[in-house]
């Protein structure tokens, strides 16, 4: 696929992996923000956006839920990427030179072992690819950077250590994001749905809206309730099920949800990721 793809962040981020992993012929746009993302894709700047939505250890990315449904974008793929951090350093840097260690405050924190075997002090940047290109700027060896071995390469830095991440498992789940909905495509792992919904005010709304995916099988593989403009009466829902809304038994649980939710709106329906399962 050609075309343009947006991701927040500096080039070297975890988003800018996640584009050259799913698109690999597309040009990789950077934004600084999730909002100018979007726009980049609604201005037509870009053809697609590439935005996490969650990380297994840390849940969900903060804001992603508000965006998405006042996007006017639609969700055509998901991608899983390994977060997989690498100590990056000025060329010709040995480990035992490295006296601080910069990156995201989450990222430090899921490479605390690390850092306290080798003595490392840990500083505190702004993203994680930021704070590569600040290593490259600033040219102290005593000085590295904890991000992404792609970082490394943008901005011509060693790589001194390869995977010094704590937990194995770290993966984050990005949605792919389209000005155009694609609903005929099938595949080979399975569907996924995505939609949000509020329930009508009247008694065990939620529980009788859910019913109707229990008994009729559909998988639900997430569930989240936030609020909309910060009032405590006004709960949406976010939710992702197996399935395809052609599927009879997706299509008899989606017009009982109908019945008992006062708005109810499609964000997305697109291949599962083989790595899902």
């Amino acid at each position: 696929m050609t075309g343009r793809i947006a991701f927040q962040g500096e080039p070297g981020a975890y988003s800018h992996e996640a584009c050259r992993q799913a698109y690999p012929g597309m040009e990789a746009l950077p934004r600084a923000t999730f909002e100018d993302t979007i726009e980049a894709v609604r201005r037509g700047d870009a053809d697609l956006a590439m935005l996490p939505v969650e990380n297994s250890t840390y849940g969900r990315v903060a804001d992603i839920h508000h965006l998405l449904p006042e996007s006017g974008l639609h969700i055509i793929a998901e991608t899983f990427v390994r977060v997989h951090i690498a100590v990056l350093a000025l060329p010709g840097t040995r480990l035992e030179e490295v006296e601080r260690a910069m990156s995201h405050t989450v990222l430090l924190g899921q490479c605390r072992n690390f850092l306290a075997k080798h003595g490392i002090r840990p500083v505190t940047g702004a993203d994680t690819a930021g704070s590569a290109r600040h290593v490259a700027e600033l040219g102290d060896p005593k000085l590295a950077a904890l991000a992404s071995e792609l970082s490394g390469e943008i901005y011509g830095l060693d790589v001194l250590a390869r995977k010094v991440e704590d937990r194995a498992h770290n993966t984050t789940r990005f949605l792919v994001m389209s000005r155009a909905p694609d609903l005929k495509r099938r595949g080979e792992a399975g569907m996924m749905t995505t939609f949000v919904f509020r329930v009508r005010n009247i008694p065990a709304a939620l529980y009788k809206a859910m019913g109707g995916f229990a008994t009729n099988g559909v998988n639900m593989t997430k569930l989240e309730s936030y609020m909309v403009d910060g009032s405590f009466s006004a709960t949406q829902f976010y939710a992702d099920i197996e399935g395809h809304p052609d599927d009879a038994n997706v299509h008899r649980a989606l017009e009982e949800l109908d019945y008992f939710t006062s708005s109810m709106s499609l964000l997305g329906v697109y291949p599962a990721d083989p790595s899902r399962h």
